[in-house]
């Protein structure tokens, strides 16, 4: 797979600016960290080269000047928010991310909960957290938020947010998801630390659009496709242009908000430091593209799943007919379609020869596998078979586990766990191979080629259970699916 991005290179650059827009401010500065901080597997796939970890990575180079404060919305604990990736709370992602940060040697200061109003499930987390010996703060509802600075700039408004004392010169401001209010806090802290005589900055890093990229470029539109049900919008930084007749990229929602956050800086601390929503971001990522033809085509994929992703939300009711469409358009901005992945047709092809649900595979060597549904497998469990039988160079019509391993485990779903479904899925397939690997040296070669499935591309003819999703997620395959399901009825577990 073609490399499109030096991550080495790009740990050095943000390091450094992040360095310097410290050093432009003085004493302090807030860094408001928007996507993950954490698994960005979005910019992983669009930026072939990204690690994951990568915004960790480059914090950890400059740990001892770095706290970090996890902010939380009061509403999202009422409510109890699910991270969809995850499938865990917002309040359950706090502890997840404290533990996280932890582990690598950070300075966790603790949490705030923003918006906070009384709710009585805010109230428990709090107490939950002071159990832990974790400090908390409370950022109350401001009337008139954002659009009445006079109010939101006194003591009645910013001023009655409980002031976080912090002792290390970069303050992370990061958050289990968006609308946290991670702006909100480090606009808060600004006005406290004014207040106390201390040089406090602001900055937000977030790796997406990327400002240095046209507007329409494939990596910029995927991050529309990310962000659909957002309504997020790229577009070019018009104040940039005013002030330095130069194009740049930014979205709606910060070019929208720039004019009263520069009126609430200049309340603050006398001026604005920023002429341009773009002038507040410190991401570097597009210095750091070393082949745009690998990120284009990465991308373009990108958007293909995102697309097939909208369109099985919308058959599951998880969102509506603007989602989709919206996707679709971005497909049509970046010239996208179904042969940006050649397992989409393949997929197909073995649907219509079995007569059967059934999936295909693109490896990472360019190699397509397929999989077809049977009466003990499914056809996600029959192809991460086939896959790894490639990878090892076994003939895919070897039988690795003997159908008296499998029967048996399909007995016990639908005898006695109340399964209708007797079929394997992919997780319970990968356990059988284990137990024929002690006594099959093939079974035990082929085991140890998943790791080597990581970046392999998957379709499905139907949609495939959580399960198998999950299992696909775990090995680094990246998956979509026709938005329809092998059964036709109203309940899908």
């Amino acid at each position: 797979m073609k490399m499109g991005f030096d991550n080495d290179k790009y740990l050095a650059l943000q390091a450094e600016h992040i360095r310097d827009r410290r050093s432009q401010f003085g004493d302090k500065l807030y860094l408001e960290f928007g996507g993950k901080l954490f698994d960005d597997f979005h910019a992983s796939r669009v930026l072939p080269g990204f690690q994951p970890d990568s915004k960790i990575r480059m914090l950890a180079t400059m740990q001892d000047e770095v706290e970090i404060i996890i902010a939380i919305c009061a509403a999202d604990i009422e409510k109890n928010k699910i991270r969809g990736d995850l499938g865990i709370g917002y309040d359950d992602d706090v502890l997840r991310l404290m533990d996280s940060f932890r582990q690598l040697g950070f300075f966790v200061g603790g949490v705030v909960i923003t918006q906070y109003a009384g709710q009585s499930a805010a109230d428990a987390f709090i107490h939950r957290l002071a159990a832990l010996g974790v400090k908390t703060w409370k950022h109350y509802p401001i009337a008139g938020y954002p659009s009445d600075v006079g109010h939101i700039v006194s003591d009645e408004g910013l001023g009655r947010n409980e002031y976080i004392e912090t002792s290390r010169p970069i303050v992370v401001v990061t958050a289990p998801g968006p609308g946290s209010g991670k702006m909100a806090t480090c606009l808060s802290q600004l006005y406290h630390e004014n207040k106390r005589g201390i040089k406090a900055g602001y900055a937000k890093y977030e790796t997406f659009p990327i400002w240095n990229l046209p507007l329409k470029h494939p990596v910029n539109l995927a991050y529309e496709a990310a962000t659909a049900d957002l309504n997020d919008v790229n577009m070019i930084d018009p104040f940039h242009l005013e002030a330095y007749g130069k194009t740049t990229v930014n979205y709606n929602r910060d070019v929208e908000i720039f004019p009263v956050l520069a009126t609430m800086f200049e309340k603050i601390q006398g001026q604005c430091p920023y002429k341009s929503p773009t002038d507040m971001g410190v991401n570097m990522a597009g210095f750091a593209i070393v082949d745009d033809e690998a990120c284009q085509e990465a991308s373009r994929r990108e958007i293909l799943r995102r697309y097939y992703d909208g369109m099985v939300a919308r058959a599951k009711g998880r969102c509506d007919e603007t989602v989709v469409t919206k996707l679709r358009l971005v497909m049509q901005q970046a010239g996208v379609t179904d042969a940006c992945c050649p397992a989409i047709q393949a997929s197909l092809d073995k649907a219509a020869e079995t007569g059967a649900p059934a999936g295909a595979m693109v490896l990472p060597d360019g190699a397509i596998v397929t999989g077809r549904t049977s009466s003990l497998l499914g056809p996600s469990a029959a192809m991460l078979l086939n896959a790894i039988k490639h990878l090892a160079g076994i003939d895919h019509n070897l039988q690795l586990i003997p159908a008296s391993v499998i029967e048996p485990i399909s007995a016990m779903k639908t005898g006695y766990l109340g399964h209708h479904n007797p079929r394997l899925h992919s997780d319970e397939v990968l356990i059988a191979l284990t137990i024929s690997a002690l006594s099959n040296p093939l079974a035990a070669l082929v085991q140890h080629q998943l790791s080597n499935l990581r970046g392999s591309e998957a379709h499905f003819t139907v949609i495939i259970s959580e399960e198998d999703a999950k299992v696909y997620q775990r090995l680094g395959i990246q998956i979509s699916c026709e938005p329809k399901y092998e059964v036709k009825k109203l309940y899908h577990k």
